[in-house]
């Protein structure tokens, strides 16, 4: 009898909680090597204390991390590595391990410049590899399970924690440090890792991947996006502040419904001067509109885009255009 062949899987690691060893089984919050005085796991090692892992795929290990990725130019090369990736003939599926706090923005990253229709599935853990009742065992299973399954390829890039699907444009940390802290909160859910079968029940329908047009070989350089938070008391000068800072492009987490508060002056006469800016909300749910008395002339509505997602995305956009209108474009499509 002839055995399936199994997927090949390339399991690459960042910097994060999921492969870190505490100094005992209660350690839940010290357990960076410079506290626990033990280093974080490879690829290698974890894979051999899981062998479950082993009858679900085989793994292609990516000896070359722990691979960075909290700088632009950090993300940009990480991303440039698993479009290459991606493109081998040997490989079936991707997972990235990288740690939760910005989990959210490398996910959308990777889903707007990762060429490639294979499934890749972004993953992390609250609780550290050696951990009582850690998250960090089930959700790399399940990280390599879904990346496994066929019905994952063409569905963009994927985040799999505490056993859910969810695509990498909605999902959002929202607990410090609970294990069911990513969420998609406007559109909920893709699917289940369930103990039976993975289930996924509708696909992602903004452009990504295989759609996208940026070409992440082709960029050399990500230009400087901040985000600025408003707030009562907040002092409008540190938009213009970020911008002799060299930000090529500002965020507003704007207000309610994306209101630029008392921001709105300062913003409006920078967009006068060519500084692009685009309008999120710092309220975690809903759409920012190009329309209204909340948006501005000459600004951009971000949609129901996060403020950090939306800067991940106006730092693409700021690669091909400083056209407002085909910026605006660029976030209607993705």
């Amino acid at each position: 009898m002839t055995l399936p062949k199994r997927p090949r899987i390339l399991l690459s690691i960042g910097p994060g909680t999921l492969p870190s060893q505490g100094a005992d089984r209660m350690d839940f919050t010290g357990y960076n090597v410079r506290l626990s005085g033990k280093p974080p796991l490879t690829g290698r090692e974890m894979a051999a204390a899981l062998p479950e892992i082993d009858a679900i795929a085989e793994i292609v290990f990516d000896d070359g991390g722990p691979r960075p990725q909290a700088t632009h130019d950090e993300i940009r090369k990480l991303s440039q590595f698993l479009d290459t990736e991606a493109r081998r003939d040997d490989i079936d599926g991707i997972v990235w391990v990288q740690g939760t706090n910005t989990l959210e923005e490398t996910a959308f990253f990777l889903n707007l410049t990762v060429r490639s229709a294979k499934p890749l599935v972004v993953v992390g853990a609250q609780r550290p590899f050696t951990a009582l009742s850690t998250d960090a065992h089930l959700n790399l299973v399940n990280a390599v399970r879904v990346a496994a399954c066929p019905d994952a390829a063409g569905m963009g890039v994927l985040t799999v924690t505490n056993s859910e699907i969810i695509a990498a444009r909605d999902v959002t940390k929202t607990s410090t440090y609970q294990v069911q802290t990513f969420q998609g909160r406007d559109l909920g859910v893709l699917g289940y890792a369930d103990p039976d079968r993975v289930v996924i029940y509708h696909a992602p329908r903004r452009r990504h991947t295989t759609q996208s047009e940026f070409d992440i070989q082709a960029i050399e350089a990500l230009p400087m996006v901040e985000v600025i938070y408003p707030h009562t008391g907040a002092n409008p000068k540190l938009a213009q502040a970020a911008v002799d800072l060299g930000a090529a492009g500002l965020v507003i987490a704007g207000i309610g419904a994306g209101a630029m508060g008392v921001l709105t002056e300062t913003a409006k006469a920078l967009v006068a001067q060519g500084t692009i800016i685009a309008r999120s909300a710092r309220v975690g749910e809903g759409r920012v509109l190009a329309y209204g008395n909340n948006h501005e002339e000459g600004t951009i509505a971000t949609d129901n885009l996060n403020p950090q997602k939306a800067a991940m995305l106006l730092a693409l956009g700021l690669t091909q255009t400083r056209d407002p209108v085909e910026l605006q474009r660029i976030f209607d499509e993705y």
